[in-house]
């Protein structure tokens, strides 16, 4: 029995290009895919929000205006999305993807109606394109979506495995946490989100679970409550 009744799924992009560090790693989007498949088919709505860090971080000039640059990554969400909602519909999950600004015919104008209407149908909703406005990261638009849906949980799925102490890439000796609250994660300034996604989360309550995208099964077992993740309370 799943844990959660509705989630709201955060995929980085980093995670998303698996061992390439860069674009799309098939075999890593397929068994994302699956796994998803098993919640839908035991009844849990999923959204899903993806990063654009296997296109785009940043600024990768300072030539290059901050808005601009921002906007580029949004775009870099959107391709994520158009392209993981294509791997979902081919292992037979239906999926919409949704943004917060016109895309011609390539994607859907965001409404928490229309959410409501694709749940009902068991379509997985991709929300594209951050919040939409620059200065946002996209850690900020899964905790807004995730909070405008009335989701009861973010799934952050990373190239990580949970939040440390100390960056364990430097850091061999560097704890996991289990548990750890957002305010803890804010004081000591651990880099698991950014402050203005932190404090959404804060205000609205809303828990995230941060687990290893590239563990087996890791998904399904997060939803169920068995996963060697961080839970972070808000």
């Amino acid at each position: 029995m799943a844990k959660y009744k509705r989630v709201l799924l955060k995929l980085s992009g980093e995670a998303l290009a698996g061992p390439n560090r860069f674009g799309f790693d098939e075999a890593t989007c397929r068994e994302t895919a699956l796994q998803v498949k098993q919640l839908v088919d035991a009844g849990v709505e999923v959204g899903v929000v993806t990063g654009g860090g296997n296109f785009w971080r940043g600024r990768s000039s300072e030539n290059i205006d901050r808005t601009k640059a921002d906007q580029i990554g949004m775009l870099a969400t959107v391709m994520n999305c158009i392209y993981v909602s294509e791997i979902f519909r081919s292992v037979g999950i239906p999926a919409a993807v949704l943004t917060p600004f016109a895309c011609g015919s390539m994607t859907e104008p965001f409404s928490k109606d229309t959410v409501r209407q694709y749940f009902e149908k068991r379509t997985v909703v991709f929300f594209a394109g951050g919040t939409g406005h620059p200065y946002f990261s996209t850690d900020t638009a899964a905790v807004l979506r995730a909070v405008e849906i009335e989701a009861d949980v973010i799934l952050s799925g990373k190239s990580i495995d949970g939040v440390y102490d100390s960056d364990p890439a430097v850091n061999p000796a560097a704890k996991r946490f289990d548990e750890i609250s957002m305010d803890e994660v804010i004081n000591r300034r651990l880099g698991v989100i950014d402050l203005a996604a932190a404090v959404l989360c804060l205000e609205n309550h809303m828990p995230m679970m941060i687990f290893g995208l590239k563990e087996e099964n890791s998904i399904v077992n997060t939803v169920n409550g068995v996963t060697k993740g961080t839970l972070v309370t808000a």
